[in-house]
């Protein structure tokens, strides 16, 4: 689904003037960006050149410099980014000025392993609630956070100001849990299920299945495979497979 954008102008000095329309390709490499920065800051770099950010975030400098644009951020000449003030800019527009809280419901061993990862809070999320139906589940600690039944889920969003929901339930209960996620108030949800949700206009969800990842992965050997073998085909100096003479 979409991304939906709400108008807001930044108070702080060096901000882009307006929330900016963004493309959705934009948006999706904002976060790639930000992670190279943070490695630049804690490296010690002030600055960076917009060919050395796209190598350190996996992108060719021409997208990226167009992608940076976007946000009113063109550089300096013979400097380049100033990196603190980039970062700045690219947590502003993602909303990472604020610490979002994020509810996870469903603790099996996918639920059970994000709970523990200590990454989100270095990215601007604070996981404050975990649930599960399963009752041998509730009651346990995972990462110093008491698992509830999810019947307490919708009064949980209110009292803990949850923005994000995290579903990682089997297929069968996603459905219903995003349900109470969103008559609770939450507009955004990351699913992990391997379904699909149906919820209103104004929700945005994003689907994570590893599956489909793994999918695609197998199409490329069996790609490669297939090239191998066909009369003619041969590797160029990048290492991938070609045929040729077809």
């Amino acid at each position: 689904m979409s991304q939906q954008r709400h108008g807001n102008t930044p108070g702080n000095a060096g901000a882009v003037p307006a929330f900016p329309d963004l493309p959705e390709a934009t948006i999706a490499r904002l976060p790639e960006y930000l992670r190279a920065l943070h490695n630049l800051a804690e490296a010690g770099s002030d600055t960076i050149s917009s060919e050395g950010l796209a190598a350190a975030a996996g992108v060719n400098s021409a997208k990226l410099r167009k992608d940076l644009s976007h946000l009113g951020s063109y550089g300096t000449r013979g400097v380049g980014y100033d990196v603190t003030l980039l970062i700045d800019q690219i947590e502003y527009i993602l909303g990472l000025d604020q610490r979002r809280a994020v509810a996870l419901v469903g603790v099996g061993n996918l639920g059970h392993a994000l709970a523990g990862y200590d990454g989100f809070a270095s990215r601007g999320f604070r996981i404050v609630a975990l649930f599960d139906a399963d009752l041998d589940q509730v009651g346990k600690a995972i990462n110093g956070l008491i698992v509830r039944h999810v019947g307490e889920l919708r009064r949980a969003v209110v009292d803990e100001g949850i923005t994000i929901g995290v579903i990682s339930t089997p297929p069968n209960a996603a459905q219903g849990v995003a349900d109470d996620l969103v008559a609770a108030g939450v507009t955004s949800i990351l699913n992990f299920a391997p379904c699909v949700l149906s919820v209103p206009a104004g929700v945005d969800v994003r689907k994570v299945d590893l599956a489909v990842e793994l999918q695609i992965l197998s199409f490329h050997e069996h790609r490669k495979a297939s090239l191998t073998a066909l009369p003619g085909g041969r590797v160029d100096q990048s290492g991938n497979q070609e045929a040729v003479g077809s």
